[in-house]
């Protein structure tokens, strides 16, 4: 069976920038106490008229136009995200349609934080598979919709943004470049991040939370590599989920993974859910960060409790 490989990245943020010293004229709260507790300096929030079917369409052209095929080559577009705001039609089919890309298979898929994993991995399995040829997979989010402005606990964390990646059919000799993705839930602890109704905002319980992904994913991320039949010495970036500064630097103590070998988005975009892996691994590209044919690991964690990990290899 052929294997699936990853061509390119794209990613976008919103202009607007909200500040933690933003957030403390409004809130009880202020920057050193903010990144203390998250690391987060600055976030980026879209408009009012600003869409997660505008973000991802704007990250979406971006791998593609990086990828080097053209919207004709696309059969399959896959956008992860738990934001958006209608539940039809698909984001996924109408991103589709403003791309110029011609009926393709087209859905959206919600596991929270761990959208792009799942996505990723859904989509290099279709392709293995024979069922598509190439997708567009993007993760998407404008959390600012779904954010209690007046919750400190929760409005110095989420974000907005997109990230995309192309994945193709690789090549008679070429190695799989997606490994097999590592993936499961805690269902009995999903009550820790939720939204209560359909008017409602995010609440969570930051430090069952906390507690979870600094114990629980370390493993997983750890299988991930051994499915794929490399050690944490061997990879060139760690891009987890961009949820919490401190949590991103448990689980790569953990894996013994160097702090210059690993995303620290979070900074500058805070946490925008399925969209932090992609727009993390846009944002190393850009920087000359990511070595083309070397591995990667990847791990979501977050509401369901869902995670999901497989190590790349970098295109």
């Amino acid at each position: 069976m052929a294997g699936a490989r990853i061509l390119a990245f794209g990613g976008y943020q919103p202009d607007t920038v909200v500040t933690n010293d933003d957030l403390a004229k409004r809130v009880d709260t202020n920057d050193a106490w903010i990144r203390s507790r998250v690391g987060i300096e600055s976030r980026r929030i879209a408009g009012p008229q600003e869409s997660v079917e505008d973000m991802a369409t704007v990250a979406g052209g971006k791998a593609l136009a990086a990828s080097g095929l053209s919207p004709a080559d696309i059969d399959l577009v896959i956008v992860a995200t738990c934001s958006t705001v209608l539940p039809m039609p698909s984001v996924a089919a109408m991103t589709a349609h403003r791309l110029g890309i011609k009926a393709p298979g087209a859905f959206d898929l919600n596991a929270a934080c761990a959208g792009f994993c799942y996505a990723l991995g859904t989509a290099a399995d279709l392709i293995r598979g024979g069922s598509a040829r190439s997708a567009l997979v993007i993760g998407a989010e404008k959390m600012s919709d779904w954010v209690d402005w007046d919750d400190r606990s929760t409005c110095i964390i989420f974000a907005d943004g997109a990230g995309a990646a192309v994945v193709t059919r690789a090549g008679d000799a070429e190695p799989d470049g997606v490994g097999p993705v590592v993936w499961g839930s805690s269902g009995e602890l999903g009550h820790k991040i939720q939204v209560t109704g359909r008017t409602g905002a995010i609440t969570q319980d930051g430090q069952a939370v906390f507690r979870w992904a600094t114990t629980a994913m370390a493993p997983v991320a750890l299988e991930a590599c051994t499915r794929a039949g490399v050690t944490p010495e061997d990879l060139s970036a760690f891009v987890p989920h961009q949820a919490n500064l401190r949590i991103i630097e448990a689980i790569a103590r953990r894996l013994g993974i160097p702090r210059e070998k690993v995303a620290d988005d979070i900074v500058h975009a805070g946490n925008t859910s399925s969209a932090s892996i992609p727009l993390a691994l846009s944002r190393m590209a850009e920087q000359g960060r990511l070595e083309s044919g070397t591995p990667a690991l990847l791990i979501g964690f977050g509401a369901g409790l869902s995670y999901g990990s497989q190590v790349i290899t970098l295109p």
